[in-house]
């Protein structure tokens, strides 16, 4: 079977805030940074320690019969356990206690105290954990936008989506494969809305996703101590290869009047992104008055705009030649307006 083209991630070691922001941040790719100190996490948050400190607040939850967790179709639940309790059941393969099947695995992302207005903080949610993490100060404290903790039952995948901020991911325990596509491969991957259509990148359904192969993959695994640099606007998806602890650090990569300001878990587009991607439904809207050969007429008029004064050379250094030939896709970008 014909594969994608698969790319390591690079991996820097000895990386410092001068380091980060002149030779890593500005290239706008993933990258692995080892040897980042992240506080006594790493020796400290066993799994009884987790328990012992996170104690027993309620924490909602994913939980799913099958490890490839599906947010399109969302073939998983939303439940509430103690914390202390989710970790015990996070940890194990098969469950004396459970809500679907003795097998069903769980996902953790958590959420601020109002998850309608406000971000996650890792300092306000699990207050007793946060002081044995070191947030990496890689950008400015007015920069800073959330902290996620993140735990994941072995064999969890997470849906192919992307974040518009810049952001670390902080694998702390446990070890796990993140795939990544460029945000210029974003018309091979199918979108709906931010996520992917292709649940299973490793085998996927070509009869329905043939221009998926077109799309460059890159690929790492985090060991615990790792830093994983996930710029803006990249895709990714996650499998957790043995049970895991992790913390998402997202920070402001624009101006702060850009993001959506009613934004706590961070996704929506920019305003001004959100507001084209209305007009253009808009202006597709008014062709739909024109015969069919019209729309086509003008809709490759409309496109050739487009790429005329929003393509950027500048990002163009992840792209091959062949990437950079002027055939349309035959699957167009979307985002819902």
């Amino acid at each position: 079977m014909e594969e994608q083209e698969r790319t390591p991630v690079s991996i820097f070691t000895q990386v410092d805030r001068d380091v980060f922001l002149r030779d890593i941040c500005p290239k706008r790719r993933p990258a692995l940074l080892r040897g980042v100190d992240l506080g006594p996490c790493l020796e400290k948050w066993t799994l009884e320690y987790l328990r012992l400190r996170g104690g027993d607040q309620d924490v909602k939850i994913h939980v799913s019969t099958v490890p490839q967790m599906d947010f399109l179709h969302k073939n998983f639940v939303y439940k509430t356990l103690p914390f202390n309790e989710f970790v015990k059941r996070a940890s194990e393969k098969k469950h004396s206690d459970f809500f679907l099947s003795e097998d069903e695995h769980y996902y953790l992302r958590s959420l601020g105290e109002d998850v309608r207005k406000e971000p996650a903080d890792l300092n306000k949610q699990f207050p007793h954990l946060a002081e044995d993490f070191h947030v990496p100060h890689f950008f400015e404290p007015d920069q800073f936008f959330s902290s996620v903790f993140r735990i994941s039952s072995c064999g969890l995948q997470l849906w192919t989506h992307y974040d518009v901020m810049d952001n670390l991911l902080a694998q702390v325990t446990g070890r796990k494969r993140v795939v990544l596509y460029s945000p210029q491969d974003a018309l091979h991957l199918y979108l709906s809305g931010d996520k992917s259509e292709v649940l299973d990148i490793d085998s996927p359904d070509l009869k329905r996703f043939p221009d998926f192969l077109k799309a460059k993959r890159y690929e790492c695994v985090l060991e615990p101590g790792d830093l994983l640099f996930i710029p803006a606007l990249w895709f990714h998806n996650t499998t957790a290869l043995q049970f895991g602890v992790g913390v998402n650090v997202f920070w402001r990569h624009l101006a702060a009047d850009c993001y959506d300001r009613k934004n706590p878990y961070g996704n929506k587009d920019p305003v001004a992104a959100a507001r084209a991607l209305q007009a253009l439904e808009r202006a597709l809207h008014t062709l739909e008055e024109l015969p069919a050969d019209y729309r086509d007429f003008y809709g490759r008029r409309m496109i050739q705009r487009i790429q005329e004064r929003t393509y950027c050379d500048s990002v163009s250094a992840t792209k091959t030649e062949e990437d950079s030939d002027s055939t349309l896709p035959s699957m167009p970008f979307t985002k819902p307006g």
